[in-house]
């Protein structure tokens, strides 16, 4: 086994596994912690700066208040740079604790973050939920350097619900 293999993987996985959801929605001091993957199997194939690693069954990412379940997660690096992380499974979840202190919780079939663009894109049945309001369908595009978001236009539904600023306290009688 190559010596430096360990290293790259420590800083690959350190450097890019949580970019994705880290950049899109982190409470900031998440990026400070320790970060855990848990998985059945890990495969790296790391060919000088370029390569991929594979983290499959049943894999559990942690980082502060974020945690990521996925049935697999690639990372691929190019040029010494990690160059996109997906995330796969039936589905993949992300929930994380931000900044103001309120909970997101995304989930799709997909997440497919491009680390020089900044955009992650959310497919297949995915579902975004904070107590702002949801976004729902088959296709994401979340630009988080400007936070654009695109969902829709291959001919399926989009549904968002936004929730009021603030919510009508509850008529006398009712139960809670």
């Amino acid at each position: 086994m190559n010596p430096v293999l360990p290293a790259k993987l420590a800083s690959i996985t350190l450097l890019a596994v949580l970019l994705a959801p880290a950049m899109a929605w982190a409470k900031s001091s998440d990026r400070n912690q320790a970060m855990t993957i848990d998985s059945t199997n890990s495969d790296c194939n790391m060919v000088g700066d370029n390569g991929k690693c594979r983290f499959s069954g049943n894999v559990v990412i942690t980082q502060g208040t974020l945690e990521i379940h996925a049935d697999t997660a690639d990372v691929i690096q190019k040029n010494g740079e990690t160059e996109r992380v997906v995330l796969v499974g039936k589905q993949a979840t992300l929930k994380q604790q931000m900044d103001d202190n309120t909970w997101m919780n995304a989930r799709a079939d997909n997440l497919d973050y491009n680390v020089a663009t900044e955009v992650i894109v959310l497919t297949g049945n995915y579902k975004v939920e904070s107590e702002r309001g949801t976004n729902a369908g088959q296709r994401m595009v979340y630009n988080t350097r400007s936070g654009a978001m695109q969902s829709g236009g291959d001919g399926t539904r989009v549904r968002t619900v936004i929730q009021p600023k603030t919510k009508a306290p509850a008529a006398a009688g009712e139960a809670k």
